[in-house]
């Protein structure tokens, strides 16, 4: 998930990213890879208590912080909001989205210019505010120097007794600056993963972004709700994926190709004009008009035509 978040960043942009780690750091880590900056945030403080340990990490003039369970955010998204809070001139813009049924989501409190007032956490609010259906994402983009000072103003009255970021916000108005919100084109983008449930609706909209993204790219996807396609795999135009096909990790198919049906593909490379069928590769190389199947499963070799 937060490796989405991390490319989702890249793609707008972003060069300078500090992903905050605590349990299992060190797997998190290589996770996630070795082209961001990390901080360890030892005691789960909240996630004002997050930012706090980023930020003497940060050297431009404003930043953008998001959650990292957030795998479905597009770099089109970010590149809105940073752009609406530089248009705006504002001193924090929060991504917000309007959803049919808040749940637990903190909500937005707008004033009568429609300008941020508050971010009220669903386990500190009163009926009233629980009624309204525009939420904090948990996504923002802030001045950097107004959001070291309103970090350094945080307590931990509330539920948790935490440091909550949200509650920059009402520093930041306190203090008469202007919080801006944008609401997300899309609320599926900002979906967060709390439960099992949300993790599984999460991967199946990933799943049919990734095979709509190749469909438009020349692709053929014979049944896209029985074809599983990693967002980090390569299929070139004119290649047919056949149902009941899984195509995993960063495995590169040529052009021309038929992979399926029933046909699992994990960190292989095909050449152009591969055949494969009912059958498992592997690690492998299948070079330029290979025929593999069917029942065959190839593993860390090279196969010729044939």
């Amino acid at each position: 998930m937060t490796r989405h978040v991390v490319d989702a960043c890249f793609g707008a942009g972003i060069e300078q990213l500090v992903v905050v780690i605590g349990h299992g750091s060190e797997a998190v880590k290589r996770a996630v890879g070795s082209d961001v900056q990390y901080v360890l945030q030892e005691d789960q403080l909240g996630t004002g208590h997050a930012a706090m340990r980023a930020m003497p990490l940060i050297d431009r003039p404003y930043v953008l912080i998001l959650p990292a369970d957030t795998p479905l955010i597009t770099s089109a998204a970010l590149s809105m909001l940073m752009e609406s809070h530089l248009d705006a001139g504002a001193a924090a813009t929060l991504l917000t989205a309007d959803l049919s049924d808040p749940g637990d989501y903190g909500r937005v409190v707008r004033g009568p210019d429609g300008s941020v007032e508050r971010i009220i956490e669903a386990r500190d609010a009163p009926a009233a505010v629980l009624a309204i259906g525009e939420i904090a994402t948990s996504i923002y983009c802030f001045d950097s120097s107004l959001l070291r000072e309103s970090l350094a103003e945080l307590g931990t009255d509330n539920a948790q007794g935490e440091y909550y970021l949200t509650d920059t916000v009402e520093t930041l108005r306190r203090k008469g600056h202007t919080v801006r919100a944008m609401s997300a084109p899309d609320a599926r983008d900002t979906l967060g993963i709390n439960t099992g449930i949300e993790l599984a609706e999460a991967a199946a909209i990933m799943r049919r972004r990734v095979l709509d993204a190749l469909m438009l790219d020349g692709v053929t996807v014979v049944d896209p709700n029985t074809t599983y396609i990693d967002a980090r795999v390569r299929i070139g135009r004119d290649s047919v994926i056949h149902p009941c096909t899984v195509i995993e990790g960063r495995t590169v198919v040529g052009t021309g190709c038929m992979v399926g049906p029933f046909a699992v593909l994990t960190d292989a490379s095909l050449g152009d004009n591969v055949e494969v069928v009912f059958s498992a590769v592997a690690r492998a190389t299948l070079a330029v008009g290979a025929r593999v199947g069917p029942f065959e499963h190839i593993e860390g070799r090279e196969v010729r035509n044939g």
